[in-house]
């Protein structure tokens, strides 16, 4: 049966109330415009003198007419054979125009000159009194207007970041044909997918789950650590889901100015109501959900804190939300407050964990689909060379090795091109140029001999994959190691893990007779575990099975939740934990020295050995992988099915039958 897709109504965003194409560039056109016509306004035609200056020119008998403007103190004066009939100068006569008049008539009197027109008028100075009122308030509208420009930036459905549109929410409206992500390209993360699709599938067939009494969650909150695939899921949502999906930010509903957040998860709230059923999905919902409480700042008004009381009110408080579910994403799940995440509220609480083997060949599959790759390539052992890689950083091993590909002008990407991509990421950049002295080689050599060697000896010990004496990023030699992903640990696996670290110590030692500042990181991890088996795991006979690791994250470090006595008793037991595992680290040396040796000196030779190298000197591991035979048998099974189809159809094929 077709599957009919149901057409999405788009919901056009609110204009501004300016037009949608209004800029802030048409105030300031505005402005210029009134200060242009205030200057045409304020041409004066007539040139300026004094009043001595009309006197001289009374006495000459060029003066026609004269005019008392009588509001402003100015006297305007038209001169003789004057065809246009305007005033050609002015000069200020200080506002007595009857002491002027006596002294005009004295002049032609005594001169016996023709008789001047006096006359009087007001001049209207309305306008410019109005636009001296007008224009300072227009320029700093236009200033404002352009704040609110810069510091709210495209502020809610088309706004512009107007400051009408200051408490609009920043949501973006997604429907189906915005984005082409669906569950298909989402590889791995099984048990999330359930209960994500799950989410959708209450928004599309709701009375299948309420006809039984049962409530729809209200949210479903996504946590992780970077690059699991989060954001990932919630755009598979938005691609799936035949429902409107508004997705922003955690930071979108912080502002400077005080009640905006509020605002904006109001506005947000009403706009997925009037839209119901439809998701919000909100991501780094930390950036507003922190704990509340635990502020430095005190006595103020906490912005932050007031968006938060907020968004737990629209989500659970008198108010309802039929047919609304928010999601949301974190990777700091333990900064969030309580009353966020309890149900009700986001009732349910999705882990987006690391992948594991088999998760990161499903991953590998789907990164390596648009890439031109050598047909050798085995996605096994891409998996197995990345553990504790998360899914964007298998996406970024896949796009490293096509540009190392590209670089070396190839037609395809081989297997050390990815060999290649994971020494970058994991290591940094090779250093060929830094200057070692023999001897410094010499003991960085026997160094990393001696942990490979330890590490081929010992049964939970990672085995070696490659080890090279190349300075590489701030290490002067650099191994990689492939170490079995365990679900639980045992102490027998973390004393052989402890002694392979310490296996490059004990190698200078007993080469050299001295030892060196090299093993600072492999000291600084054995101590890290040594007292966590000993404080957290229990696993000291001495100590007992007594652990203080504080999980509510409540003790602040100042104060040790154990007395003097027990904590000298700790150091001891650390102490001796190390202390046996370095012995054990020379005792495994010195049995199997000449190999050793042997191996050190073809890693001066050659500066990168492998796995092989190991297998050609030490012989075939003992032990291998659970998860590598797993592997294999899925792969096996897999290649019987295929096989089994293609026989199928060259059967049907050869009979005449139609083929499905």
């Amino acid at each position: 049966m077709q599957k009919r897709k149901v057409p999405i109504k788009k919901y056009p965003q609110k204009n501004s109330p300016f037009g949608g194409g209004f800029k802030i560039y048409y105030i300031y056109g505005i402005i210029a415009l009134i200060f242009l016509g205030l200057q045409f306004t304020s041409i004066n035609l007539t040139e300026e003198i004094t009043q001595t200056e009309f006197l001289q020119k009374l006495k000459n008998n060029e003066v026609d007419a004269i005019t008392f403007v009588t509001n402003t103190g100015n006297a305007e004066i038209e001169i003789k054979n004057n065809t246009d009939k305007k005033p050609h100068f002015v000069f200020n006569y200080g506002g007595d125009s009857e002491y002027l008049n006596n002294k005009i008539d004295l002049i032609i009197t005594e001169g016996s000159l023709d008789n001047i027109s006096v006359g009087y008028r007001q001049e209207n100075q309305m306008f410019g009194e109005v636009l001296s009122w007008i224009l300072p308030l227009v320029f700093f509208v236009g200033i404002w207007f352009l704040i609110m420009k810069k510091m709210g930036g495209g502020a809610g459905g088309g706004g512009g970041g107007q400051i009408f549109n200051i408490g609009k929410s920043k949501a973006k409206i997604i429907n189906n044909d915005d984005i082409s992500i669906t569950f298909k390209d989402v590889a791995g993360l099984e048990g999330a997918k359930e209960e994500i699709t799950e989410i959708v599938d209450f928004l599309k067939h709701p009375n299948k789950y309420t006809k039984l009494g049962g409530k729809i969650p209200r949210g479903a909150m996504l946590i992780g650590p970077p690059g699991t695939g989060k954001t990932l899921l919630a755009k598979a949502v938005a691609g799936e889901a035949q429902v409107p999906f508004f997705s922003l930010s955690g930071s979108d509903f912080v502002e400077m100015f005080v009640g905006v957040g509020a605002s904006r998860v109001r506005d947000l709230f009403k706009q997925a109501k009037e839209k119901a059923p439809s998701i919000i999905f909100i991501d780094e919902v930390d950036a507003i959900g922190r704990a509340r409480g635990k502020n430095a700042m005190t006595g103020g008004n906490d912005e932050r804190e007031n968006t938060l009381n907020q968004l737990l009110t629209e989500m659970d408080g008198f108010g309802t939300n039929t047919g609304v579910i928010v999601m949301a994403a974190t990777n700091r799940a333990d900064v969030l407050d309580k009353a966020l995440i309890r149900p009700g509220r986001f009732d349910r609480q999705i882990y987006v964990d690391l992948p594991d083997l088999l998760e990161r060949k499903e991953i590998f599959q789907v990164h390596l689909k648009p890439l031109k790759i050598d047909k050798t390539i085995d996605k096994n052992f891409l998996a197995r060379q990345t553990p504790g890689f998360s899914g964007a950083d298998v996406a970024n091993v896949c796009n490293e090795a096509a540009l190392i590909a590209a670089r070396k002008s190839k037609k395809k990407i081989g297997k050390q091109d990815f060999l290649d991509a994971m020494d970058r990421i994991i290591g940094g950049l090779e250093k060929k140029s830094k200057i070692i002295s023999p001897i410094e080689k010499k003991t960085i050599a026997f160094h990393e001999a001696g942990h490979a060697t330890v590490s081929w000896m010992l049964e939970f010990a990672s085995p070696l994959v490659k080890v090279t004496i190349v300075p590489r990023g701030k290490s002067l030699g650099a191994a990689w190691y492939l170490p079995e992903e365990r679900q639980l640990t045992t102490t027998e696996q973390l004393l052989d893990e402890m002694c392979a670290a310490l296996g490059g110590r004990a190698a200078e030692e007993i080469f050299f007779g001295k030892i060196s500042t090299g093993a600072l990181s492999d000291l600084e991890k054995v101590t890290k575990q040594a007292y966590a088996m000993i404080t957290i795991y229990g696993m000291s006979k001495k100590i007992g099975n007594i652990s203080y690791y504080d999980s509510s994250g409540q003790n602040n470090g100042f104060t040790k939740p154990y007395s003097e006595e027990r904590s000298k008793l700790i150091d001891e037991e650390v102490s001796r934990i190390i202390e046996e595992q370095y012995e054990r680290a020379k005792k495994v040396l010195s049995d199997s020295k000449e190999k050793a040796e042997i191996l050190a000196t073809s890693l001066l030779e050659n500066e990168v050995i492998f796995k092989t190298d190991l297998e050609s000197i030490f012989g075939d591991r003992k032990w291998k992988s659970y998860e590598e035979e797993t592997l294999l048998e899925m792969d096996k099974i897999s290649e019987k099915k295929s096989k089994s189809v293609r026989n199928k159809t060259i059967k049907k094929k050869n009979n005449g039958e139609k083929l499905d």
